[in-house]
């Protein structure tokens, strides 16, 4: 990689796309109808301070977890895993990143968006990072809420405001987060345990992570139905979320009941199609109905 792709590299941009539409998709909710051009200005713009800050998170979290990268097989050949750029460079750019970011958001969106989405750098990358992750095998359920934000930030964006909607959306991958990134750990226990990190499969044993992933997915389900009760849905939304948590939930039991790598990988799978189909599913029932 060139020293360009090497800094990209840093953003994990997988992850930030992802945050991005999520809060792309509590933009759009936030506006009745057909967004003006004015809406659509405004929604440019604070997706480019959202990725910006989301970015820098990403950025300082390589920094952070460095030694642990080099021993993982999926992050070893991150630039600051394999010393292609240093501790220093990384946190320059990771400072820009979130001032860039911050600035934007604080002029031409408004200043309680800056603000939540600099709590939720904090909370990401200091409070998650450096304080929950090598603490605590709940890590990723109280670290979950940083990354349940974007949505709020979306919503917030366009409002200037934190509605009951927006935190619903925040609940649902609030929710979705542990039975994600649990059937992630199991086939990846060794990586984890390999690097001192107390995830749930190293701490606990794969059979009792198995069941907190089922667990979820059964409390994951009414949380999913909340915009179609709330009145922010109709049945287009419906559909898809009863489809698509019935599949997480078959996937979950048929993990608890027989594991293998292979199926924790297809449940790790289809968790991403899951929250992305669904959120395009809240989309699209927001415009055709």
């Amino acid at each position: 990689m060139n020293i360009y792709q090497q800094f990209y590299a840093l953003t994990k941009p997988r992850v930030v796309q992802l945050i991005v539409f999520c809060a792309l998709i509590g933009m759009v909710l936030a506006v009745p109808g057909l967004p003006s051009w004015a809406d659509i200005k405004l929604a440019a713009i604070a997706s480019l301070g959202i990725w910006l800050v989301a970015g820098a998170a990403a950025a300082f979290n390589c920094i952070v977890e460095k030694g642990i990268d080099a021993k993982m097989r999926r992050t070893a050949w991150r630039p600051t895993a394999i010393g292609q750029l240093s501790d220093t460079q990384t946190l320059i750019f990771s400072a820009v990143l979130c001032g860039l970011g911050s600035v934007l958001l604080y002029v031409w969106v408004n200043p309680l968006t800056m603000w939540l989405t600099f709590a939720t750098f904090i909370g990401y990358a200091v409070i998650y990072t450096v304080i929950l992750k090598p603490l605590t095998p709940q890590n990723i359920v109280i670290g979950g809420a940083s990354g349940a934000m974007p949505p709020v930030l979306g919503w917030a964006a366009m409002t200037n405001a934190v509605g009951p909607e927006a935190l619903i959306l925040f609940l649902i991958i609030f929710l979705w987060t542990p039975p994600h990134f649990w059937a992630l750990a199991l086939y990846r226990v060794e990586e984890y345990r390999k690097s001192g990190l107390p995830m749930l499969p190293v701490t606990h044993g794969n059979e009792f992570t198995r069941l907190q992933v089922l667990l979820y997915t059964f409390i994951l389900l009414p949380a999913c139905l909340m915009p179609f009760i709330y009145g922010m849905s109709s049945w287009i939304y419906l559909v898809a979320a009863v489809a698509l948590n019935l599949g997480f939930i078959g996937y979950a039991f048929a993990l608890w009941r027989n594991y293998s790598d292979a199926l924790a990988r297809k449940t790790f799978r289809f968790s991403l199609i899951h929250l992305s189909v669904l959120f395009a599913a809240l989309l699209v029932d927001h415009y055709l109905l």
